[in-house]
């Protein structure tokens, strides 16, 4: 096919690699350089976009729609909506599909970070690094990791997958969540507050829709108390991160295990001098072996929409 009878699409954001080889061989593929004047970035090609890529932390607004009259298809690279205009694109008729194939490795991620701040992993590690065991000195003790109560904000499927690895730690496990899931046996809370209150581990795995507000705040953290540890594999801006800081440096709380944060890739330093929190850069789902599945759905999505006229995940 000459390239003026390839298929054009947007692409919105960092890409994969993979992801761009791969559909550059099939398709005209346009970077747009301006999230503030999509239709100026692509010139006249953007009368003539039939499908884009982008990811999460953009998602795909009414305004870049607008500027693209012709879009059938969005594939986000990622499970994240709330940069996403769902009812702008149902009105518009364009389908919106994620990467649902991301959260086992986030689970893991979260068991991972409280096992961590509980047992003083890394903090071990910059104690040892340092000289200080070579100079003589005691660490300091851990907590224990297994048997504990934890309550899990959000129980969709990141959090399920974590329950299920929870409770081979034989711990007490309990949940807040505004949609009730009918089909669990754990016990539900009536708020996040009263989770946080009956819980050793406070693990927030809630969806980031549009409109929602912070999850977790100053109340809830004190609730959680001073011997609690707050795990975050959601969204950064879920969490009032002044009233963390305050409750980590003040041991409000006895510590926190972060993936996200809510003005990444900037994150307060006094999270990064605080020995009782562990930070990662937004890495739960960077595994090699989700990475790539997470490549071979955005093209897959794309490729059978153009071949077939179906998206293989859509957003319902």
């Amino acid at each position: 096919m000459s390239t003026s009878e390839r298929i054009e699409l947007a692409v919105i954001g960092r890409q994969r690699p993979a992801v761009v080889e791969a559909l550059g061989a099939d398709f005209v593929l346009h970077d747009v350089a301006s999230l503030d004047d999509v239709a100026g970035s692509l010139g006249p090609a953007a009368e003539r976009v039939r499908g884009a890529l982008s990811n999460p932390m953009i998602g795909i607004s009414a305004a870049i729609m607008d500027a693209l009259p012709k879009l059938e298809i969005v594939t986000l690279f990622g499970v994240g909506l709330e940069r996403t205009d769902l009812a702008a694109a149902r009105e518009r008729g364009v389908v919106v599909t994620t990467t649902p194939v991301l959260y086992e490795d986030v689970a893991d991620t979260a068991v991972v970070l409280a096992m961590d701040v509980s047992r003083r992993i890394t903090s071990g590690d910059r104690w040892l690094r340092t000289g200080q065991w070579a100079a003589g000195g005691q660490a300091v003790s851990g907590k224990r990791f297994s048997g504990k109560r934890a309550g899990i904000l959000g129980m969709g499927r990141i959090g399920r997958a974590l329950a299920k690895r929870l409770e081979a730690f034989d711990m007490q496990i309990s949940y807040y969540d505004p949609r009730p899931a009918p089909d669990v046996a754990y016990p539900l809370h009536r708020s996040g507050v009263e989770l946080a209150r009956e819980s050793d581990f406070l693990f927030l795995c809630a969806a980031g829709g549009p409109g929602v507000g912070h999850v977790v705040d100053a109340e809830t953290l004190a609730a959680l108390g001073p011997e609690g540890v707050f795990v975050n594999v959601a969204r950064g801006w879920l969490v009032d991160e002044p009233a963390l800081v305050d409750a980590v440096t003040s041991g409000a709380i006895g510590g926190a295990g972060l993936d996200v944060f809510d003005d990444e890739p900037n994150v307060p330093q006094a999270l990064i001098d605080a020995d009782n929190v562990v930070l990662v850069p937004h890495i739960a789902s960077n595994t090699v072996e989700t990475r790539s599945d997470m490549d071979q759905c955005v093209i897959d999505n794309i490729r059978s929409w153009f071949s077939a006229g179906s998206a293989l995940t859509p957003v319902p």
